[in-house]
């Protein structure tokens, strides 16, 4: 068995990047200033934005885009319930109705017919979600939308590098994404928003800091005017310059870090292809490139007999940790309590909810530690 446990994830930081967040901690400017705007620019850049916005959370960029669409009581969201609680929770709390789509069962994502199967009248966004890395069918999805007139704001949380025919995501449309610790890139806690929608951009800029006329940060003025008033009421999502110098550190390196968790996928595919009980995901059928964000398999329960929770203590026992990504949103107590939502309205979901788990992948892995993961997964089948 393996001496140290191995996490489901661990950021990969380096002396360099705590030599820059020590350099902004000794300048004396440590809240959103020029390092946040430099770390806006160089994202936007990255990925082929008209522009962008930095953060403190994903979550709160979301909270502000649905803000600045003026999504509210009445309005539906349409989502797949296979997806993390943040975003549901957010369309609750803006006063809409949360609609969820099924996914298809080996991509864990929603294409346009699923979507297009729960549509209505009264649907004002749809929030299609980048799933594990993979890219989610854009074209089509666009085109559905377009002709509903329907607005998109894409979950981009697990797409940081992830190309759709070509385009990195982000590069059109509005996107999402987080910089979580357990993300390609980290910031610590942040996120960002591109969008090619200049007036949403500047919604989101003055929502995330109190509504005042102003961003936190004025490039012309190199800090905060001081005749900014509240154009309307705001909230409190800026991202500090202490977090953005380590968002920075980590975009210079994206593309390594994307390689390497590409290498360590296609390994992985190989060693699993000995074990009958797991299934991984499947590509999907259109052009794509993945940045890897997750590994994650489905377990056969019937043929390991044991349960997916059961597996995956059993993989702690061996020093091997896993995630979950993730349990279906419309299960959880309270969508189930408050909205009645039930087991059965979204199988493939469903299906995938009860088998669903992410083995360890992050890029100061070898592929030892797949080789231990691996004989992990074999050790526990055998037993069981």
């Amino acid at each position: 068995m393996r001496k140290n446990f191995l996490p489901f994830s661990r950021p990969s930081i380096t002396e360099g990047d705590i030599q820059a967040v020590g350099d902004v901690l000794r300048s004396g400017w440590i809240t959103t200033g020029a390092e946040a705007a430099k770390f806006e620019e160089e994202f936007a850049a990255y990925v082929g934005a008209r522009g962008a916005v930095a953060l403190a959370s994903a979550t709160g960029g979301l909270h502000v885009t649905l803000k600045a669409l003026g999504i509210g009581p009445g309005d539906e969201v349409v989502t797949p319930s296979m997806t993390w609680v943040s975003t549901v929770n957010l369309i609750v709390l803006a006063g809409a109705r949360p609609v969820f789509a099924d996914i298809d069962r080996d991509t864990l994502m929603a294409g346009p017919d699923q979507l297009a199967a729960v549509l209505t009248p009264q649907t004002r966004l749809i929030v299609p979600v980048h799933f594990a890395g993979a890219s989610a069918d854009l074209d089509p999805i666009r085109r559905l939308a377009a002709e509903r007139r329907i607005a998109i704001v894409e979950d981009a949380a697990h797409a940081a590098g992830t190309e759709y025919r070509g385009r990195r995501i982000g590069s059109a449309g509005t996107a999402i994404f987080s910089f979580h610790p357990i993300k390609n890139i980290t910031t610590g806690e942040g996120g960002m928003i591109c969008s090619e929608n200049a007036e949403l951009l500047d919604s989101v800029r003055q929502l995330k800091f109190h509504g005042l006329g102003v961003d936190a940060f004025d490039r012309r003025m190199q800090g905060r005017a001081p005749q900014a008033e509240v154009i309307e009421p705001g909230y409190k999502y800026n991202l500090t310059d202490m977090a953005a110098a380590l968002g920075r550190r980590q975009l210079a390196r994206l593309d390594e870090f994307n390689a390497r968790r590409t290498e360590l996928a296609r390994y992985y595919r190989q060693r699993l292809a000995e074990a009958d009980e797991i299934l991984p995901l499947k590509d999907p059928a259109y052009a794509q490139r993945s940045c890897w964000h997750l590994f994650i398999v489905r377990l056969d329960i019937d043929r390991a007999g044991l349960s997916r929770d059961e597996f995956m203590a059993e993989l702690k026992n061996r020093n091997i940790g896993a995630g979950l990504h993730f349990r279906a949103v419309h299960l959880q107590k309270y969508y189930r309590e408050k909205l009645g939502l039930t087991r059965g309205m979204l199988p493939q979901t469903e299906w995938n909810s009860d088998r669903i788990c992410s083995l360890p992948l992050f890029p100061d892995m070898h592929p030892e530690d797949v080789d231990d993961v691996v004989a992990a997964i074999k050790d526990v089948l055998k037993k069981k």
